[in-house]
């Protein structure tokens, strides 16, 4: 049985998408209809779910809450897969075919076996003894690195724990990342998102089999024929997954306010959106909590702002280097304005507040940005480690 006919159903239409209502529900255009469509993915998926991408929707059975399930989204014009239940199908064909590195051998018990706290995707058996495995679907990626999750996985950190404990007691065990873009080389936890994740995913590293492969699929969202493993950079991950660095915050304003803030005096804020750029040298998630907390002493500037924000939205990006004026300056070239000397009473930068106009994360150079600072810098600091 081919593989590619064995995930995706034929049928599919291609509408665009328009708008995330809650965690697992989007709002599509299809020809002239808005539907309503099941979105069977939990993360973030900032990247991929932008206004007017393309999307590809399934039509659901009669009965269920919404008509669509929404399968898969365009994205630089090629298709990446949304429904995370699918992944387990594609790992399935490739045990099958002996595609997945390091278990070619690797023969396939049942699907999802209980063991102990938790029900992990596949039970197998290598050299004649059980080898649990569990996989998780890779969306977020850029030029050549991909990594995971996009969104804190508290079960996720869970089940690397609770697979090492297994590994520990005879049973072996590993993670597969199937990352969906053929073009990527590496693969990384995303530290940034999720800190606690990711230095779970160093320590471990010795007791448990992971792996990342990344599969492409063809316009037609059909298994294209190239499998390839990623490479992991560990001194890499070493050296970055700190919890120190810069991060955003992006702040929403539903009315125009007007605030007196520390030594600048009265300042007009116009209701919209706003972004703010900073750094925290040690501690960053501690830094990014006290932002978001409403009752604090307003020492820094952005205190004044943070405690009467209707939303304040942080976005972490760890690294070795402070990257504050960088992103300032970037962010200065794509923003609608901005609050002089707003949060630069320690630098010369002169702005660290910028407006606008709509919501970034709505933004393909806003979403940009975020990708060259989270994820395509990282392609230089791997080129320097390697001469």
């Amino acid at each position: 049985m081919p593989l590619p006919e064995t995930i995706i159903p034929t049928g599919l239409r291609k509408g665009h998408f328009l708008e995330r209502l809650n965690r697992f529900v989007i709002l599509c255009s299809l020809g002239r209809r808005t539907v309503r469509a099941y979105l069977p993915n939990p993360g973030r998926l900032w990247e991929l779910l932008l206004p007017g991408r393309t999307v590809y929707l399934e039509r659901n059975p009669g009965g269920s809450s919404t008509a669509w399930t929404a399968v898969a989204v365009e994205r630089d014009g090629n298709p990446v897969l949304l429904h995370t239940h699918r992944a387990n199908d594609i790992v399935e064909g490739l045990l099958r075919e002996g595609r997945v590195p390091g278990l070619e051998t690797a023969g396939i018990v049942r699907r999802e076996a209980a063991f102990g706290r938790s029900r992990f995707d596949f039970l197998l058996e290598k050299e004649g003894r059980p080898f649990i495995l569990e996989v998780k679907s890779c969306t977020l990626f850029g030029t050549s690195i991909a990594m995971f999750p996009d969104a804190v996985t508290a079960r996720g950190r869970r089940h690397l724990e609770e697979l090492a404990e297994l590994s520990d007691r005879g049973t072996a065990c590993g993670v597969v990342f199937l990352v969906h873009s053929p073009r990527v080389r590496f693969f990384l936890p995303d530290y940034h998102t999720d800190f606690e994740f990711a230095r779970t995913f160093l320590k471990l590293r010795d007791r448990i089999f992971l792996r990342a492969i990344a599969v492409e699929w063809t316009g037609e969202l059909r298994l294209g024929p190239r499998v390839r493993e990623l490479d992991i950079p560990w001194d890499l991950l070493r050296r970055e997954a700190r919890d120190g660095g810069s991060y955003l915050l992006i702040l929403t304003l539903e009315k125009d306010l007007t605030l007196t803030v520390g030594s600048l005096g009265g300042l007009s804020f116009r209701k919209g959106f706003y972004v703010y750029a900073g750094s925290a040298k040690m501690n960053l998630q501690k830094r990014i909590e006290r932002h978001r907390r409403r009752k604090k002493t307003f020492h820094w500037h952005i205190y004044y702002l943070t405690a009467c924000a209707d939303s304040v939205t942080p976005v972490p990006i760890r690294s070795s280097e402070n990257l504050e004026h960088d992103l300032a300056a970037s962010l200065k070239r794509i923003s609608d304005g901005s609050v002089r000397g707003f949060g630069c009473s320690d630098c010369r930068c002169g702005i660290h507040l910028f407006r606008m106009a709509t919501n970034p994360l709505h933004s393909p150079s806003f979403i940009d940005l975020l990708l060259r600072f989270r994820i395509d810098r990282l392609e230089g600091l791997l080129g320097e480690m390697r001469t």
